[in-house]
């Protein structure tokens, strides 16, 4: 059964610019493992954990760094997730998360789908 669905884009751009402004936001959001992509595949991966949060509910209180994009051998992109995002997802009875990315033309996308 489908928990929720989240979509999001981000202007590869304009995420470049205020991740320039912030330099403390790339902290913030990724991983240090995340943190050495290019900023295209940052911004997939910001438009991913923005896309997750919304299947979830978009609840107060997420932290950025418990979702994680990793590739599997294939490079297909999956989600791993802890912490606080781990703790949502049990509420909701989440046991399964299935990931799209795409990043063209300037623009970076993600699907999220959260199944229990």
């Amino acid at each position: 059964m489908i928990v929720g669905v989240g979509i999001d884009v981000v202007d590869i751009a304009r995420f470049e610019g205020t991740l320039e402004r912030t330099p403390a936001l790339r902290e913030r959001l990724f991983t240090p493992e995340e943190r050495s992509l290019g900023i295209a595949s940052l911004a997939a991966r910001f438009a991913a954990k923005e896309a997750l949060a919304k299947a979830l509910g978009a609840p107060v209180g997420l932290h950025w760094t418990d979702a994680r994009v990793v590739t599997n051998d294939d490079g297909r992109p999956f989600l791993e997730i802890g912490g606080t995002v781990q703790a949502r997802a049990n509420d909701l009875g989440v046991d399964s998360l299935h990931l799209s990315l795409s990043h063209d033309a300037g623009v970076a996308s993600a699907v999220v789908i959260a199944e229990g």
